[in-house]
C-alpha cells in the first residue's frame, strides 16, 4: 500500500546496511512511523541534505508493517534554525515523542503542537516556556487528564494564594501541608492551566508536574537528550 505525501518530520536516524537510513519519522496523518530509505546515504543520492532533523517535509513511502519504505521526500521550507541550549531542547522534544508515542497511531493536534515548539525555540532565548507548554501537549494527547482548576476534594475553584497538593488519579486537593515535590500554590496550577509562564516560579513548578505526570511513560529508562547537555545548562531538562 502506497501513501499519498504527507506532512513529516525527521525525529531519528540510524544507518544502516552500507547506504541506507532507517528513520523515526513523525507524520501529521499517520503519528509515527519507522522508514527505511534504501541508498539515502549513496553518494548519488538526492536525499543526503533531505533527511534532517526539524526540516519540514512531504514524504510518501510503500509497505505494510512495522516497516515502511521510503518512495519520495521532499522539502517544504528550510530547515527551522536552532542552535546551542535551544537545538539541544528540540533534541529533547524529539526524543520524548519517540519514547512516548504509540507506532501508527495518529496524533494529528499534536503535530500542530510538535511545530509550534520548534518555531518558539527558534525564536527565544529561554526554551523552558515551549518545553513546558509542548509536555502538556503530549501528556494531553496520551489522555493524562488533569483538573488544575478545581479542588479534587471540595470541588470548588482553585484559589491562587493557597497549597495544593497532587494526589495521582485524583487531582489537586488543598493542603496546609507543604510537599517540596508534590505541593503546588493555586497560581501556579492557573499559569499550568493556561500554559501561561510569566514568572520562574510558575516554570519551576509546571517542570515538576511533568517530571511526575511524564514517568510512568518513560520508565526508568534515561533520557539521552539530557546527557548532552553542559552542567550549568542540563537542569533545563532535569
Amino acid at each position: 500500500m502506497e501513501e499519498g505525501l504527507q506532512r513529516c518530520f525527521v525525529l531519528h536516524r540510524r544507518p544502516y546496511s552500507e547506504s541506507s537510513l532507517i528513520l523515526d519519522v513523525f507524520s501529521e496523518e499517520y503519528g509515527r512511523l519507522s522508514i527505511i530509505s534504501k541508498g539515502a546515504r549513496s553518494k548519488r543520492s538526492n536525499l543526503k541534505g533531505v533527511l534532517q532533523a526539524f526540516t519540514p517535509l512531504l514524504m510518501k513511502w510503500s509497505g505494510k508493517g512495522s516497516m515502511r519504505t521510503l518512495r519520495q521526500a521532499e522539502t517544504i521550507s528550510l530547515g527551522i534554525p536552532l542552535s546551542g541550549i535551544n537545538l539541544y531542547s528540540a533534541m529533547y522534544i524529539n526524543e520524548l515523542v519517540v519514547r512516548v508515542i504509540e507506532q501508527e497511531t495518529p496524533y494529528p493536534a499534536l503535530f500542530l503542537d510538535y511545530l509550534t515548539a520548534l518555531t518558539e525555540l527558534a525564536q527565544s532565548s529561554n526554551p523552558e516556556p515551549a518545553l513546558r507548554r509542548f509536555e502538556l501537549a503530549l501528556l494531553s494527547s496520551l489522555g493524562y487528564g488533569v483538573d488544575f482548576l478545581h479542588c479534587a476534594g471540595s470541588g470548588e475553584m482553585v484559589s491562587p494564594e493557597m497549597t495544593y497538593r497532587y494526589r495521582e488519579q485524583q487531582g489537586f486537593m488543598a493542603s496546609i501541608r507543604h510537599d517540596p515535590l508534590m505541593s503546588f500554590k493555586g497560581n501556579e496550577l492557573i499559569a499550568i492551566s493556561e500554559r501561561r509562564f510569566t514568572t520562574p516560579e510558575q516554570l519551576k513548578a509546571a517542570k515538576r508536574f511533568t517530571r511526575i505526570a511524564l514517568k510512568p511513560y518513560l520508565g526508568g529508562k534515561p533520557l539521552k537528550s539530557r546527557e548532552l547537555f553542559l552542567p550549568r545548562t542540563r537542569s533545563i531538562l532535569k
